[in-house]
């Protein structure tokens, strides 16, 4: 029996909102990029990352269980467009505390005071509080906590109470459940609701950086946000990450954050060799993919964002990366699957349609 299996079965399940079960005539599971920008620039008008994971069967449109991982900017408008409301989300992931990441959820939070006040709250996974090696202390806790104090400082939410008092008065943080949880090298089950099962594994980006598995009736996805080799620059075998990859041995799809070898020191991009070295690039990716036996591979967080001249500031050397760019450079680490180059929106159904 692997370590995944041993912690699926000894790990405590911390369940919440009891959402009916999970027997379903013809399971099936959607996974959505909601937002494939790569850190915080802006690239016409890309979303941050973020990625939806719906669960259900055909007589829900796949949809019974809604999970939000990651929260980036424009996450509401992308939910929107799929006809996602944020008030239906039944709980959000954080993989670490990065404001490309998480700078979303205030938004997502002030819409659902404005019109689900009455409930439910939303869990909110997040990792323990982490210090940092130069003693700042990263904490999913405290931006739960303040989550609307710039609204509340203004005075735009006493003004709003005042039109509907029925709103809670402590602001959208009364409408978080926070379920914080100690990242460890292996992989612990954090949320379930009947068959539906997250866990959750360390990894290494910054402190408190977590990578997720949705276990599900339909398949397997793992989100690996923006995980990197425990080592901080070469010499390694690889740029990925060994806890992302027993995470993912077995899963259908892994979601992963990309950075295209063409920004590696060795192109004179000028791009900061320990930002490079703490991503995992898409040739890696590929070789992982192909060890882990995954069937799909979805590239988001895209360093470089297909058709951009620059990264930031940084420019691109040899011009833009297209969506051919990245696929040659996943099939150069081996992989055989689908390889899904991340657009905002960009969905694998399990099983396919």
């Amino acid at each position: 029996m692997n370590s995944y299996i041993r912690a699926m079965i000894n790990v405590l399940a911390v369940s919440v909102t009891a959402l009916g079960g999970a027997a379903w005539a013809a399971p099936c599971m959607k996974v959505t990029l909601t937002g494939t920008q790569g850190g915080p620039p802006v690239f016409k008008g890309q979303a941050g990352a973020g990625t939806l994971v719906q669960v259900g069967g055909d007589e829900n449109k796949c949809g019974a269980i809604k999970l939000q991982f990651d929260t980036g900017r424009g996450t509401t408008q992308r939910l929107s467009q799929i006809g996602v409301p944020v008030g239906k989300l039944n709980a959000i992931f954080i993989t670490h505390m990065h404001s490309d990441h998480t700078e979303g959820l205030a938004d997502m939070m002030q819409l659902r005071w404005h019109f689900n006040s009455g409930g439910p709250k939303v869990d909110l996974a997040v990792s323990e509080d982490a210090k940092s090696p130069r003693g700042h202390t990263l904490s999913g806790r405290n931006f739960a906590a303040h989550i609307g104090d710039s609204l509340i400082e203004s005075g735009e939410m006493e003004q709003r109470l005042v039109e509907n008092p029925k709103r809670l008065a402590g602001g959208p943080k009364d409408l978080i459940n926070v379920m914080a949880f100690a990242p460890a090298k292996e992989p612990v089950v954090v949320w379930s609701s009947g068959d539906v099962k997250v866990s959750a594994i360390n990894s290494r980006h910054i402190p408190g950086h977590a990578s997720y598995r949705v276990d599900t009736p339909a398949g397997s996805v793992v989100i690996g946000g923006d995980a990197g080799n425990d080592k901080p620059k070469p010499p390694r075998d690889t740029s990925t990450s060994a806890q992302v990859e027993k995470l993912a041995m077995g899963a259908d799809i892994i979601v992963h954050s990309t950075i295209h070898p063409v920004m590696g020191p060795d192109r004179k991009s000028g791009f900061p060799p320990p930002i490079y070295f703490r991503q995992s690039t898409a040739t890696d990716l590929g070789s992982m993919a192909q060890r882990t036996g995954a069937k799909h591979l979805m590239l988001t967080h895209l360093i470089p964002p297909m058709g951009a001249k620059r990264q930031g500031p940084y420019p691109i050397p040899g011009g833009a990366l297209d969506e051919a760019a990245y696929k040659a450079a996943v099939t150069g680490g081996g992989f055989s699957g689908n390889t899904v180059v991340g657009t905002d929106l960009a969905t694998v159904q399990l099983p396919a349609k």
